[in-house]
């Protein structure tokens, strides 16, 4: 305990666990509902989107969160009207926005001279990148995300099980739609500089699928979700500091072990019944 204290007693470990905490428990609740609709890989490719308009910004001197998170809004809504178009759907057009977006980033950085940039940072993410800033920024968003979450909670449950039937008793399916799509923009772009590009969708999806091996309900499956990003964010912080290990990786590799022993959980239990 007196070394997790002292451990803590470093500004930016204070920093990542502040930040680490709220982007958990946002990605958590966000989660749930993204997994539930089959559109897990949209973190995944929010997260690209974010990685080129870093690059944008670091080449042209912008301030990082202020463009980057525009950005990933706009976009997040270019792929809600693309999942409308017939013609490219679903993860097409996810996938298009996101293999375009992390090459333009690389290329970007790749031949613009006189720009010290680590490319590993952007894509797999550094505690060390965390400013005062970002942690001021990042405690507004991430208490927004949530208390937006939990205000409409049960527009969000409708919208997740069954749009059609949300749409027929007068629900602005389009209105709520555009604003779940700001609500994993912003978790996907807070949890960028911590997770990186390549890794921020597991924090998104491995807590909401360990809970559904075992929950059934909606609620529950949420509140275990947050439980589990929260645990697995902790001790992923804390092991990779002391094995001097990526955080990011670790936080991943964390949430698979959890995953794990949860889908061992659910199969001793169909095997009792």
């Amino acid at each position: 305990m007196n070394n997790i204290l002292e451990l803590f007693s470093y500004s930016f470990m204070t920093k990542a666990l502040v930040v680490g905490l709220l982007i958990s428990m946002c990605a958590s609740l966000i989660g749930v509902s993204i997994v539930l609709k089959r559109n897990s890989m949209i973190g995944d490719g929010l997260s690209h989107v974010g990685f080129g308009a870093f690059a944008i910004a670091t080449i042209f001197g912008f301030a990082p969160l202020e463009f980057v998170l525009p950005v990933v809004i706009v976009v997040s809504f270019l792929i809600l009207k693309l999942n409308d178009n017939s013609k490219v759907h679903g993860d097409s057009a996810i996938a298009l926005i996101s293999a375009s977006s992390l090459a333009i980033g690389t290329f970007a950085i790749s031949v613009t001279k006189g720009v010290n940039t680590d490319i590993n940072n952007f894509l797999f993410g550094s505690i060390l990148s965390i400013n005062d800033a970002d942690v001021l920024i990042s405690i507004i968003l991430g208490i927004t995300v949530i208390l937006l979450y939990i205000i409409f909670y049960n527009k969000i449950f409708a919208i997740t099980f069954d749009e059609k039937f949300a749409k027929s008793i007068g629900i602005n399916t389009n209105l709520y739609n555009i604003i779940f799509a700001c609500l994993c923009s912003v978790t996907v772009v807070l949890g960028m500089r911590l997770m990186g590009s390549l890794l921020i969708s597991s924090l998104i999806i491995f807590p909401a699928l360990s809970s559904m091996q075992v929950f059934k309900s909606f609620k529950s499956v949420v509140i275990s979700s947050v439980i589990i990003g929260i645990i697995s964010f902790t001790l992923g912080l804390i092991s990779s500091f002391y094995l001097e290990a990526p955080t990011g990786s670790t936080i991943v590799i964390i949430n698979l072990i959890i995953f794990i022993i949860f889908k061992l959980i659910s199969y001793i239990k169909v095997r009792l019944k």
